[in-house]
């Protein structure tokens, strides 16, 4: 299985699908309430807007360090680069052209043309290394996974590291692929942008150092050219040294002064984080150890199974196209290289996102997000199991006697009949998870439904408000409160800034004080429910939504209203 030279149709290719991507995700994104990390960041994208506003009014005072330091030093725990864009999406698109019918679309722009970049370049790789059914079917499965499905509308880091993580090792494949100046400063650069985007970046120099020195093992043992190889890796891997802290630094304003305090002090941060509540086979788990198994269940639980079931058939194929390579040059036949080993880099990129999530300290308060910079390279060994697949099936279709059959296998019709019906049922979970895509689970775990039985986590982040404002907007009275839950207070604003609830709703922080009491559900806010039922003298809910017929929040209003 080959992969194709790439010409300017597949960059139209790759544009048409990054397009589709955008258009798709902006098109469903007022269906989906505000997560409570959004409410977070577009706090400090407000922040950061008004120090770009004074950038380009006064350039000199927006550089005085107390200008700097009082807009930065919000939200200063993460990197300033996807807040930074959210901000200036505001600006630009929203606050000066309007593009857009609600605000907080403009905060999620970014990140929603990130996952077009993401998908697009998963397309390119994967027709590279693989052929363009491989590297076609693996971009529109990366899209359909409900759970990167939903990331890719949020206002958060989770898709745009997913993408930088992907570009960086996309780079850094083709740096020690071709060799010249160009692949390396572009890995260097690109290893900027993802050490700006999220923590997970610093799993990047551990997976290039050491598909380095496998590649040099490699050499040794069968007589490549290590000095060759050598070269490459070190100017793939000093670029990486030194245009990545560069990068950040540049971008990163709050880093400019106190350096080292300031970046030890976002380090600790994340080596030392909190742990939140998750509620996994009936338990929730808020303290060390955490399970083992979180990460591959919950894997297992969310990403389409047909999706699982080719990517293991990928890895299949591979491993045995690398045993007959491997057998050939025992024999002394020569044979084409395969020159960045590919099919080991990618296993290496799934491997380091996974490892850190099978140790028992590691929080898993967030889902899958955390290792979902592993699914575009479960999506490219699936988009090589799909393409293996496609070509046997016209082979044999072609071994069948009818005429009409054989000239069908010959024909694109075959391929483009199996190629549908493989797609047919991640694209069909997708589009059925919109907009619960925290509460879906695939029906290898009997779907919501099973996964609520089994004790996987329903929903979290509070975002789930954004299906029940239709009630909210009906049956709350003029000037009503709201006890708002787990939802953040910037996320409650920005519902009513889009006009999706009316402004005079008034959210209060607890259950006594309100008319009308929202109850996200997790295993750990119980004790929410209970004050309910005791403030309003009823353990019926008012409202209840949710998916496939699994409550996920439900409404509770005190008697009278």
């Amino acid at each position: 299985m080959s992969g194709a030279k790439l010409t300017w149709k597949d960059d139209l290719v790759a544009a048409l699908l990054a397009g589709l991507v955008m258009v798709l995700l902006v098109a469903t994104v007022g269906d989906l309430g505000y997560a409570r990390d959004e409410g977070f960041y577009f706090h400090a994208a407000d922040s950061y807007r008004r120090w770009f506003e004074l950038l380009f009014a006064n350039p000199r005072a927006a550089f005085e360090p107390k200008a700097i330091d009082s807009a930065w030093r919000v939200n200063s725990e993460h990197p300033g680069l996807i807040k930074s864009l959210f901000a200036l999406s505001n600006l630009l698109l929203q606050k000066k052209w309007h593009l857009f019918a609600m605000e907080g679309t403009s905060y999620r722009f970014p990140a929603i043309f990130l996952a077009g970049a993401g998908v697009a370049l998963v397309y390119r790789w994967g027709a590279e290394a693989r052929g363009r059914i491989a590297g076609l079917f693996a971009a529109i499965a990366l899209f359909c996974m409900p759970r990167f499905f939903y990331n890719a509308h949020l206002a958060c880091f989770d898709v745009p590291i997913v993408t930088m993580f992907l570009l960086a090792t996309y780079c850094f494949w083709k740096a020690m692929r071709e060799g010249g100046r160009r692949w390396p400063i572009a890995a260097g650069l690109a290893f900027g942008l993802a050490l700006d985007t999220k923590h997970n970046a610093w799993f990047l120099p551990i997976l290039a150092v050491t598909f380095a020195l496998l590649c040099l093992v490699r050499d040794r043992l069968t007589g490549g050219d290590t000095k060759e190889t050598l070269r490459r890796a070190m100017a793939a891997l000093g670029a990486m040294a030194v245009l990545g802290p560069l990068v950040m630094y540049a971008l990163w304003p709050w880093i400019w002064r106190d350096t080292f305090a300031r970046l030890g002090a976002y380090a600790s941060f994340h080596l030392n984080h909190e742990y939140y509540n998750m509620e996994f086979f009936g338990r929730t788990y808020w303290t060390p150890p955490m399970p083992r198994l979180y990460a591959p269940v919950m894997t297992a639980a969310t990403v389409p199974t047909v999706t699982l079931a080719l990517f293991a058939l990928g890895l299949g194929v591979r491993a045995r196209a690398r045993i007959q390579a491997f057998l050939r040059a025992r024999a002394g036949k020569i044979t084409r290289r395969d020159g960045g080993e590919t099919d080991l880099f990618w296993l290496m990129a799934i491997g380091i996102s996974y490892g850190a999530w099978v140790l028992p300290k590691t929080p898993i308060f967030g889902g899958t997000k955390h290792w979902m910079q592993a699914y575009p390279f479960i999506a490219l060994f699936a988009g090589a199991g799909a393409s293996w697949l496609v070509s046997v099936a016209r082979v044999e279709l072609r071994k069948l006697s009818a005429a009409t059959i054989r000239r069908f296998a010959r024909g694109p019709a075959a391929a483009m009949g199996l190629f549908a019906a493989l797609l047919a049922a991640p694209i069909a979970e997708t589009a059925a998870s919109h907009p619960w895509g925290l509460s879906n689970y695939v029906p290898l775990v009997g779907g919501a439904k099973g996964a609520a039985t089994l004790g996987l986590n329903r929903s979290f982040w509070g975002y789930t408000t954004g299906a029940v404002v239709d009630y909210l907007n009906r049956e709350v009275p003029k000037s009503g409160t709201v006890y708002i839950h787990d939802t953040a207070w910037p996320s409650w604003e920005m519902l009513q800034k889009d006009g999706r609830l009316r402004k005079d709703i008034r959210g209060v922080g607890a259950v006594h004080e309100a008319d009308f009491a929202l109850y996200h559900h997790e295993q750990h806010m119980q004790g929410q429910e209970y004050q309910a039922w005791v403030a309003y003298g009823t353990v019926q809910p008012a409202h209840v939504a949710g998916l496939h017929g699994t409550p996920v929040i439900w409404i509770y209003r005190r008697k009278g209203r």
